[in-house]
């Protein structure tokens, strides 16, 4: 029988986002779960760093303190980090949380569930950077400072790709030699896989259904996007393969492209592959075809008659009515479309157009409500129609927290 998290000793579950100079955290409440404050720590290893702290006061209101820091690195980071904590929450010295739950990018095809950290785990995530160079040093980094600053609690690994290791193989493989995926790993992963978990979960809760029963799309639109078919709460199909650059347009990102177009340029242009690398993640996007990645920019300027910005907008829009229209195929049917992410669940114009023109599939807007206020979860689908539309608010870091709980009582 599992325990629960009171047996265990459990009441309040650090979550740690850790980039390369960047340090993102949240800390849990477990029963009943819900947030008791959050912060970021920016611009880590440059002459000054800031803090923002975010926490209920004793009022149950929440205060917000930012502050410049000197934080040279990860590790100085976190102890400003712990000091906080401990201020806020009575935290002893050399203790801290009950549990730690990390945010780690890439778990290749060795993790298909979150698990409870050691040695082995750490040194099968320091494996892997070469899938993932940017990413996890740094989540390494975070969980090996947290185990210096911390070293009696536990700590839990939640990978951004487990979610989509049930993709079979004709969904994951790539027509390519079969000693590049033997060998070197080159397969489709998917990435943004706790988002997608997350809100399969809220719209099962949303449409009182079990997850098990629904076949859904999920569209996670940011500076980063992708989309999920995710059938009876299994992950089939998703946008991003070997790396996020594949799928979505996306803010500085170009998504799907032929392949040869980076041959031909290396010819014509003379670049190396690092230049045409950060070409296609850096400058392409809705930045390559407008000169902008904020996306309010860009609708903003397409209200003006800006044409670049409209093309922009189409190009984005087109891209995930295309993924819609395939994955409605692989899943042989459809019960609901969810938008979340930042520009998924703040931009009603991309969710009128991605959805635009695909009543034939049962999908249709209402314009009114889609315009309109929405809460945590809304139902924007235009009556009538046998596809649910939704925006849901995602939350990362509440399910990083679940699913440390879930390791550690297991």
């Amino acid at each position: 029988m599992t325990s629960t998290a009171s047996q265990r000793g459990i009441s309040r579950v650090l979550v740690i986002n850790c980039g390369s100079s960047s340090v993102k955290y949240g800390l849990f409440v477990m029963e009943p779960m819900h947030p008791l404050a959050s912060g970021l720590v920016e611009r880590i290893g440059e002459s000054v760093s800031l803090i923002r702290h975010r926490a209920e006061n004793a009022q149950g209101k929440l205060v917000e303190n930012k502050q410049e820091i000197e934080a040279g690195d990860h590790r100085a980071a976190f102890v400003h980090i712990a000091a906080i904590l401990r201020g806020a929450f009575g935290f002893d010295a050399g203790a801290g949380p009950d549990a730690i739950g990390h945010r780690v990018v890439h778990g290749g095809e060795a993790f298909s569930v979150s698990v409870a950290i050691d040695q082995t785990v750490i040194d099968m995530i320091r494996k892997l950077i070469p899938l993932a160079p940017l990413h996890n040093p740094a989540n390494l980094t975070g969980i090996e400072a947290c185990r210096e600053i911390f070293p009696s609690v536990p700590q839990v690994a939640v990978f951004d790709t487990a979610f989509h290791q049930t993709m079979p193989p004709h969904a994951f493989r790539y027509a390519v030699p079969e000693i590049w995926y033997s060998r070197y790993g080159i397969r489709r992963y998917g990435f943004h896989g706790i988002s997608h978990r997350y809100v399969a979960g809220r719209v099962a809760e949303f449409l009182q259904r079990p997850v098990e029963d629904l076949k859904l799309i999920t569209l996670h639109l940011g500076n980063g996007a992708s989309a999920a078919a995710i059938q009876y709460g299994r992950c089939i199909d998703t946008s991003m393969g070997f790396t996020p650059l594949e799928g979505l347009v996306m803010g500085t990102r170009c998504g799907d492209l032929d392949a040869a177009i980076l041959l031909y340029l290396e010819n014509v242009l003379g670049q190396s592959s690092r230049e045409l690398q950060e070409t296609l993640n850096r400058d392409s996007g809705l930045k390559g075809l407008c000169g902008s990645n904020d996306l309010r920019e860009v609708l903003a300027r397409e209200q003006t008659g800006d044409e670049r910005a409209r093309l922009a907008l189409e190009v984005y829009c087109y891209r995930i009515r295309k993924y819609i229209g395939a994955y409605f195929v692989a899943l042989d049917g459809l019960d609901a479309i969810v938008f979340t992410g930042g520009v998924g669940e703040n931009a009603p114009l991309i969710r009128s157009w991605a959805c635009k023109g695909l009543e034939k599939l049962g999908i249709a807007i209402d314009s009114e409500v889609n315009n309109g206020l929405l809460e945590e979860v809304s139902e924007i689908g235009l009556g009538g129609h046998s596809v649910r539309v939704l925006a849901v608010r995602t939350n990362e870091e509440l399910q990083i927290a679940r699913e440390t709980l879930s390791v550690l009582t297991e």
